[in-house]
């Protein structure tokens, strides 16, 4: 077990909150876990819940560096562990030349080992959080995971096993503390079981219009009260509409910048009929989602009681 940089789940959770994320218990307590235990969290959830945003305002909270892997099709290992810098070698190879490599006066070897030294690697996110950092382990985040592929996720699994990699002409390169691992994914496909197996894992779901309403409170401020009451019920009733993507709360927020851009204090058919396409971003959505239906859950964001 490890020490981990905060005594409680509670005292976790009021970091966050500092830095206006607002967990609830269970991730909170899955965050203190992984800290504790030294073991990667695999997030799982629909796009806009907030995945990507833990690992921002945990590294902001303790004051770690955040490292980020942007996962995509085709991400290949020299792209996420590391590379040589080839041009940089050209040049370095065009200099002893010049310098009369070629007439034997520097040693052909030597230049060869020099060429593969750390000042020619380019470190990429995985290699960059296995460096020891003074401010302590990074936080990893190894985001959207769920659009690589089966062989780069086997490959993760000596990085979260052991937190080591080797690299050819310089040998294992080993993290004096393991990073802080933070995986997302958005269930494309699956995650491979014996990848899950290494993850403590955690659902995070669309929060509950109270939750959502003091999201909406932190993150958007300049909302009025009453607005902010209207988006959250309006919001939550799309949620309960046959949608092919339903608005997460990054939507929300949006859509709460752009009310009080507009400088609207209250929600009206008009404005939300201009503006939908901050909450829904597919035209069969937009095309159930109009005229008489707008009215309907415009009014019905209106009158119901109070979040």
């Amino acid at each position: 077990m490890l020490t981990p940089p905060v005594a409680s789940v509670d005292e976790l959770l009021a970091r966050l909150a500092d830095h206006r994320y607002l967990a609830d218990p269970s991730l909170g307590t899955v965050l203190f876990l992984a800290l504790t235990l030294g073991k990667p969290v695999l997030l799982e959830g629909e796009a806009g819940v907030g995945k990507t945003e833990v690992a921002k305002v945990l590294a902001a909270a303790l004051g770690r560096r955040l490292i980020r892997l942007q996962c995509y099709e085709g991400l290949d290992v020299s792209s996420a562990l590391y590379e040589w810098d080839f041009a940089r070698q050209m040049l370095e190879i065009r200099l002893a030349e010049a310098g009369g490599v070629a007439a034997g006066a520097i040693d052909r070897n030597a230049l060869a080992s020099s060429l593969y030294s750390e000042r020619f690697l380019l470190r990429r996110p995985l290699l960059d959080a296995l460096t020891p950092d003074p401010a302590g382990p990074p936080i990893l985040l190894i985001d959207e995971l769920d659009r690589t592929d089966e062989p780069f996720e086997a490959f993760l699994l000596e990085i979260l096993s052991d937190f080591q990699v080797s690299i050819p002409e310089l040998g294992t390169v080993r993290a004096p503390a393991p990073p802080i691992v933070l995986l997302t994914s958005n269930r494309t496909r699956e995650i491979h079981d014996a990848l899950k197996r290494r993850c403590l894992y955690h659902w995070i779901d669309y929060p509950s219009a109270a939750r959502e309403l003091a999201i909406l409170a932190a993150r958007a401020p300049e909302v009025p009260a009453q607005l902010a009451q209207q988006i959250v019920r309006f919001v939550h009733a799309l949620r309960a509409a046959d949608l092919f993507k339903l608005p997460g709360v990054a939507e929300t927020l949006d859509w709460g910048h752009a009310m009080v851009a507009l400088g609207r204090v209250e929600l009206d058919p008009a404005t939300v009929d201009a503006t939908l396409g901050v909450l829904l971003k597919y035209q069969d959505d937009l095309a159930k989602i109009t005229g008489p239906t707008v009215k309907a859950l415009v009014d019905g964001a209106r009158t119901a009681p109070p979040v």
